[in-house]
């Protein structure tokens, strides 16, 4: 039976880029079978729902999602992302946020120092708790005394398990990065799920640091990290760090995943960009990319590591969008990545 991916271009550059990595991806004769949801920006403004639940339905039955970028700059209401981004990875329970830096050119480096700049590193970023579960609120809002109240949420089921995954895909090392001596509370918890973690694996090297010195680290020394492990608003921040080393967002594939069901949504970490939106200057690297997160996840390892070397060569070979130093179109780019395939 084919394969069935579900894709959601969504808004900005996702509708340009998604298409792109649709058809790179396409052109492998792989025979997966692509089920376009049209979700989006457009939907919510003019209708105030998003993602139906036949819609929602499609995403839960398919092999894989992949999805462009969601985010526009005419809605605020926290509703949509909630509709869109929010039901799929709460739903689906995409704990894992697995977000892959590697650096494909010396030239994309912003580092001076050429013994520091190579980065083959891998964020696993906890995806359903933390800082980003929307508990709290505001009291007295729009007045001098307005409060506002942002909670964190750690439990032991959802930490213990995406560092269990951490562990599972390390090949040299896993760093913890946490902030336990101003959070003690949830600290206490991820230490407690870390060292029962550590036991568990005695053959992985693994080692413990603050948020604030892993940021450090990671731009000093980037080659000492392998897989790093962080809370959902610290994995954030340290993915967008680790894909600024390795050449910037344009670059950066992600994935979002349950390790236990299966589920996989794999989305390129940049945002909608709706500065670019349109003018053909959008990179199709990452979605790319992405795409071969995807091919490694449904069985394809082959194929995904074809694609990979296929948009690294072109990267390298300045084939590739203004952002990564080249000259290209979107479309142009894009059949650069193709011609490499076959």
């Amino acid at each position: 039976m084919a394969r069935r991916v579900a894709v959601v271009p969504g808004d900005g550059i996702g509708r340009e880029v998604i298409p792109a990595a649709v058809r790179v991806i396409g052109g492998l004769g792989l025979g997966l079978e692509f089920d376009v949801v049209a979700a989006g920006a457009e939907r919510f403004l003019a209708t105030g729902q998003a993602l139906s639940d036949d819609e929602f339905g499609r995403l839960t039955d398919a092999d894989a999602i992949l999805l462009g970028a969601i985010g526009d700059p005419r809605v605020t209401d926290p509703a949509y992302t909630a509709q869109t981004l929010g039901r799929i990875r709460g739903e689906l329970d995409l704990y894992a946020n697995v977000r892959p830096a590697r650096l494909l050119d010396q030239r994309l480096s912003p580092l001076r120092d050429p013994g520091r700049r190579p980065v083959d590193l891998v964020v696993v970023r906890e995806n359903t708790e933390g800082l980003y579960t929307s508990l709290g609120g505001r009291l007295r809002p729009g007045t001098p005394a307005e409060t506002a109240l942002q909670q964190h949420i750690s439990t032991y089921h959802g930490v213990s398990r995406v560092i269990a995954h951490a562990f599972s895909i390390a090949r040299t090392e896993v760093v913890m990065a946490g902030k336990a001596n101003a959070m003690p509370h949830a600290g206490a918890l991820w230490q407690r799920c870390w060292d029962e973690a550590r036991a568990a694996h005695p053959g992985v090297p693994a080692r413990q640091l603050a948020i604030d010195a892993c940021a450090l680290h990671m731009i000093t020394d980037p080659p000492r990290f392998d897989v790093i492990v962080a809370e959902n608003c610290f994995g954030d921040i340290l993915s967008d760090i680790a894909a600024g080393l390795a050449g910037g967002l344009g670059l950066a594939p992600s994935a979002n995943l349950n390790p236990g069901t299966g589920r996989g949504m794999f989305e390129p970490v940049h945002g909608s960009a709706p500065d670019i939106a349109g003018t053909g200057a959008a990179n199709p690297v990452a979605a790319i990319r992405t795409g071969a997160l995807m091919l490694a996840h449904l069985g394809f390892p082959a194929e995904a590591e074809a694609l990979e070397a296929a948009a690294a060569d072109a990267v390298r070979c300045r084939e590739c969008t203004p952002d990564a130093g080249g000259s290209l179109s979107t479309g142009q780019a894009t059949a650069a990545v193709a011609r490499r395939l076959g």
